[in-house]
């Protein structure tokens, strides 16, 4: 079985090119409750989010909504990064300095798409998490669930009446199983890949749902 990163141009890849991005960030980035200056290294996190935006093209038309705000708010965020890498590369930096010029809540701002950025990874995790723990939950149940957690609370009526609407058109279960798997790749290989994806993920983004608590963007709603 190929492991980490190998055959990145195959089907159902991404999951596995996600592992080797997550695992430099885990192991270069101090720990929340460390004395040394907390780190976010803004590259490796939204490389892979990018990665895992491949698990939202899975699921359909349903998500393109959310894939497009994903794409948008990884962009802006990209863009920040690339204007000055030296001071953008800690994602904590920005939010500081959008703080102390008081835009962080500005509907443009990258704090804001840091926000919205978190809580889609938190919803693709949740859902993957459903997936592999519970092989008998139809798949329409595992993508509400995680939706109703990870991004109903935040959402208007509008976007919440879209969503229900959108969940009609979500593949049968085997499928969008199918489409996650590598071409080398059967069900506990795959099942591993999720689980090592989720314990490596759920860290970091309850590291940064702890910062963006501390600058009181916690409970930010779509405008």
């Amino acid at each position: 079985m190929k492991r980490k990163g190998e055959g990145s141009d195959k089907k159902g890849s991404g999951i596995r090119s996600a592992i080797e991005e997550l695992s430099s960030v885990v192991r270069d980035k101090p720990g929340i409750h460390q004395d040394t200056a907390l780190m976010i290294p803004s590259k490796p996190f939204l490389s892979t989010c990018n990665l895992l935006l491949q698990v939202l093209d899975k699921i359909g038309p349903t998500m393109v909504v959310l894939r497009q705000d994903v794409h948008q708010n990884i962009q802006r965020l990209e863009k920040l990064c690339e204007s000055d890498p030296s001071i953008h590369s800690n994602l904590v930096e920005v939010l500081k300095k959008e703080d102390s010029e008081g835009t962080a809540r500005k509907p443009t701002s990258s704090s804001r798409a840091l926000v919205w950025l978190t809580r889609s990874m938190d919803f693709a995790v949740a859902l993957l998490d459903r997936l592999v723990k519970d092989p008998n939950q139809p798949i329409e149940q595992a993508v509400e669930s995680s939706y109703d957690i990870a991004l109903k609370p935040w959402h208007g009526w509008i976007a919440s009446a879209a969503y229900r609407v959108a969940l009609k058109l979500i593949p049968d279960r085997k499928t969008f199983i199918s489409l996650l798997m590598a071409e080398d790749e059967d069900y506990d290989q795959l099942k591993e890949d999720v689980q090592c994806l989720v314990s490596l993920l759920l860290p970091l983004l309850d590291d940064i749902h702890s910062v963006l608590r501390s600058f009181h963007l916690d409970k930010l709603k779509s405008n």
